[in-house]
């Protein structure tokens, strides 16, 4: 219609611009038709202009998966940990990548406490309406048998994995290790005197110690109040070695401040290749670390309606699509999760199967309170 308009007025200004040259003189007539052209001119470029708008504005609208039901108002976006961490940053980035599909604003609050229990109890008492989102750590997976509340993954509809934050088991620049082989002899040779630093009973860094003390290294674990503060004491040679996420690692690598001996996991990090992966040195490893010992999940509550979830499902497919997120995810060295779980079946799977492996080491361990079995988790196997 629009551009209709604007077509009608160029027509009647160039009409009665020709109109008038009949009454005058030639020089004047010369100017005016001089002046019908521009303005033709002008009217055909507003024209071209607005096809150019009226395209951009289809094609971002067919990038939109909003149906007209969900969602029609902005949503929330719950963080139940503290600004500026792992589950923090990525949370943000998805939130901002889903606005441009979703079409409607996304507002990130972070409510951090109790390993983001606090947060997440939040989330299960809103409705079920598909506008309160929650973006969690994997400590989801194991509050009920570290007794820290009594929600779980059950208790959410999971959308999508997001992504593994790889561990990195590293020494100080000035360790007399350099590679895992020779920190591996000494551990043996000395059991219980090697230290290791970690964020805290339950967390990721503490799990890894715990799977080392399964395949036969028994290290003396030091808990610090974070996982920065773990690596810090190794740079500063308070302990011997550390297994922090990669995404807080990568500039202390490029400084030379601490050596990678190996990826704690099954497979090298593209970021890096040039560090090992754990099970090339202990292949008896494998059964542990086919799972990521950091993982962020994008969930909502149970009973929020399948049109909802569907639409949370599409958005998400075309964020991970998205080359500003492939981008993002292969800067940061993560581990790209969403891509392998991709229907329920295998989502379900995959979180079946990483309940076996953490809960029933730390209750093995004596870490967790309650044993797995109570909550319907199977060992591995069975």
């Amino acid at each position: 219609m629009k551009k209709m308009i604007a077509l009608g007025m160029a027509v009647s200004m160039c009409l009665s611009m020709t109109a008038c040259s009949v009454s005058v003189a030639p020089q004047e007539t010369t100017a005016a038709a001089a002046a019908t052209t521009a303005a033709a001119e002008t009217t055909e470029k507003a024209a071209e202009a607005l096809q150019e708008t009226e395209a951009a504005t289809e094609a971002a609208g067919s990038e939109l998966v909003a149906t007209a039901d969900y969602p029609t108002k902005p949503l929330t976006m719950i963080i139940p940990y503290g600004a500026g961490g792992t589950t923090d940053i990525w949370g943000r980035k998805l939130a901002a990548m889903l606005e441009k599909y979703l079409g409607q604003s996304i507002t990130v609050t972070n409510q951090g406490g109790a390993s983001g229990s606090i947060g997440s109890q939040f989330v299960k008492e809103q409705p079920s309406d598909g506008y309160t989102l929650l973006v969690c750590a994997e400590s989801m997976g194991t509050y009920r048998t570290m007794n820290i509340c009594d929600l779980g993954y059950d208790d959410f509809t999971v959308i999508s994995p997001l992504v593994g934050d790889p561990k990195v088991l590293v020494v100080g620049k000035d360790s007399k290790y350099n590679t895992l082989e020779e920190l591996l002899d000494d551990i043996k040779a000395n059991p219980g005197k090697i230290t290791m630093s970690h964020s805290g009973p339950g967390g990721s860094g503490h799990n890894q110690g715990l799977v080392l003390g399964e395949l036969g290294y028994e290290v003396a674990m030091t808990s610090f109040d974070s996982g920065n503060d773990a690596l810090l004491g190794v740079i500063g040679g308070q302990v011997d070695f550390t297994n922090p996420n990669i995404s807080t690692l990568g500039g202390y690598i490029e400084s030379g401040d601490v050596k990678p001996l190996a990826v704690f996991a099954s497979e090298r990090m593209e970021a890096y290749p040039d560090i090992p992966a754990f099970t090339e040195t202990v292949p008896e490893s494998e059964k542990y670390l086919n799972i990521p010992y950091t993982l962020l999940s994008f969930v909502v509550n149970n009973g929020t309606p399948q049109e909802a979830v569907d639409v949370l499902k599409a958005a998400a497919q075309k964020v991970f699509a998205d080359p500003e997120w492939t981008e993002f995810v292969k800067a940061n060295a993560a581990d790209p999760v969403f891509e392998k779980y991709t229907d329920d079946a295998s989502i379900q799977a995959f979180y079946d199967n990483w309940k076996s492996i953490t809960c029933w080491l730390q209750y093995d361990n004596g870490v967790a309170e309650k044993s797995p079995e109570e909550f319907g988790i199977k060992r591995i196997g069975e």
